[in-house]
């Protein structure tokens, strides 16, 4: 086919302190080279960035690997609740589910509010809705999870959030957390969307909402689109996936405007990371944890982020 715009992609699956050794290195770039291979050959056939976000998130939701759909955390009181939004940066429309349980993909009930008068809904709204859509009940929660939340119990909950990773052969230490998936693309036609799934922090405190189901966290306009990942209310005090796409809509190129914003994140002691692309097919990146999980194809190769191990850091392809 004729392609008006070279397609763009990157993805993450988190962000967090380390992973325990090579091995662990290469199961996660596995995973996420098999999910920018697939996703990128549906952007090449001519897929829609929307349709292309969609098919990434399902298939990272559906990977144990990460916390979002199955494989997510538990939160304090032994249930699931996930949360996703997509945004299309061409109609600039966001929706979204917060705290949703027992469905397989959360995106999936987000693209169906795209184009919903009410486009964000809760709990029992997003419960609602997966009835209407008759979508199939279905139980995330993996062994590795509900272990871990076992042993947290046992331990009183002292620590205040889940790991990013699930299998714990991957896990370094108790640092390694912050997880959330996310998907960027940039279609043939030139049109830009981001999307975001997550299960959560793990062991908060019921009702707790995160920076996935915000603009703060996911946000998309026909200049660039943001993913983030990291402490959610780190990334909600930082308003920050808008506050990188504004600054681009205003004229300053996607890596100056990640570069500003992960240093205002830094000076503010955050822990989040991000991952962008601009209507140019500029590739960027950023975090102030010491690894962001993140794979990308620009365009002639895949690349990834699980080595650079340095904190506060923002790349470009």
């Amino acid at each position: 086919m004729n392609l008006l715009v070279q397609p763009k992609l990157i993805i993450h699956g988190g962000a967090g302190s380390s992973l325990k050794d090579k091995g662990g290195v290469e199961t996660v770039r596995r995973s996420l080279y098999q999910v920018v291979e697939q996703v990128y050959s549906l952007l090449m056939s001519g897929a829609s960035a929307n349709e292309a976000v969609v098919k990434g998130c399902q298939m990272l939701e559906d990977n144990p690997c990460f916390n979002a759909g199955t494989g997510s955390v538990l939160q304090s009181d032994g249930q699931i609740r996930m949360s996703a939004a997509l945004m299309d940066g061409t109609a600039q429309s966001f929706s979204g589910v917060i705290n949703i349980t027992r469905v397989k993909n959360p995106i999936d009930l987000a693209l169906s509010l795209q184009d919903s008068p009410d486009r964000v809904l809760s709990d029992y709204g997003a419960a609602e809705l997966a009835r209407e859509l008759r979508v199939p009940s279905y139980n995330p929660l993996t062994d590795t999870r509900l272990e871990e939340w076992l042993q947290e119990r046992q331990d009183n909950f002292k620590k205040t959030m889940a790991g990013v990773v699930a299998q714990k052969e991957l896990v370094s230490n108790n640092n390694a957390r912050r997880g959330t998936i996310g998907v960027v693309a940039l279609d043939s036609q030139g049109n830009l969307c981001a999307g975001t799934s997550t299960g959560g922090k793990g062991f908060e405190r019921i009702g707790r909402v995160s920076d996935s189901a915000m603009p703060a966290g996911n946000y998309a306009t026909k200049y660039a689109a943001v993913s983030c990942t990291g402490i959610g209310e780190d990334i909600i005090d930082e308003c920050l996936a808008p506050r990188i796409v504004v600054r681009v809509g205003d004229g300053m190129n996607l890596q100056d405007a990640m570069q500003r914003s992960f240093i205002e994140s830094q000076e503010n002691k955050r822990d989040l990371g991000a991952i962008a692309l601009d209507a140019k097919g500029n590739i960027a990146w950023g975090k102030t944890s010491q690894i962001l999980l993140a794979a990308y194809h620009n365009g002639e190769n895949i690349g990834d982020t699980l080595e650079v191990s340095q904190e506060m850091q923002v790349g470009k392809v």
